[in-house]
């Protein structure tokens, strides 16, 4: 299976690091629109919503990832990535790829100083407890019909699903945890 990464900015080292871990993964650096159309599956790294949402459009990328919901491929953004793929942010007129059916609030936790770790239980992904990382996190005020709340932190929505896309708030590529890679790759089938 033929894994990319967006690699525009933000944790694309380390989400490429995760995926060379599972076995049958080809983890690829997706900087153009042939690479994008050409993978199974795509993940949306955190890092700065604003510059990757530029550098998406700058680079003529936007359609070629419109063009991977369309054949339901899977998609998965983390932090910025959940961003990104948002139909409405809290505050915010700019929707990036509006692809999933959520309203996000960004840096919905604070500053980087307010960046912390948890454990979270979310049985849909694994029965043990995963680690979750949040760094200047956004989280989700509202779902669409059609999109699966998986876990919940403090009473905010933080992981959801909507067929073929997932978002998650936190970094799973920032801890040992490989679950919801592996939940992400069973989109697939």
């Amino acid at each position: 299976m033929r894994v990319g990464v967006l690699a525009i900015q933000g944790s694309v080292r380390e989400h490429i690091e995760k995926l060379k871990l599972i076995d049958g993964v080809e983890a690829v650096l997706a900087k153009d629109k042939n690479t994008l159309l050409s993978l199974d599956a795509l993940i949306i790294p955190g890092g700065e919503s604003t510059a990757i949402g530029k550098m998406i459009v700058d680079f003529g990328l936007k359609d070629a990832i419109l063009k991977l919901n369309e054949r339901k491929i899977p998609i998965w953004g983390t932090c910025a990535g959940m961003i990104l793929m948002a139909k409405y942010i809290v505050n915010d007129d700019k929707v990036h790829l509006g692809i999933m059916d959520i309203s996000v609030k960004r840096n919905a936790y604070g500053s980087q100083l307010d960046s912390f770790k948890t454990k979270l239980i979310i049985p849909a992904v694994s029965n043990n407890e995963i680690e979750a990382v949040f760094i200047r996190a956004p989280y989700i005020e509202n779902v669409g019909n059609g999109v699966r709340i998986l876990a919940k932190h403090q009473g905010k929505i933080v992981a959801a699903q909507q067929d073929n896309l997932l978002a998650t708030s936190f970094h799973p590529e920032l801890t040992d945890d490989l679950s919801f890679y592996k939940y992400f790759l069973r989109l697939n089938s």
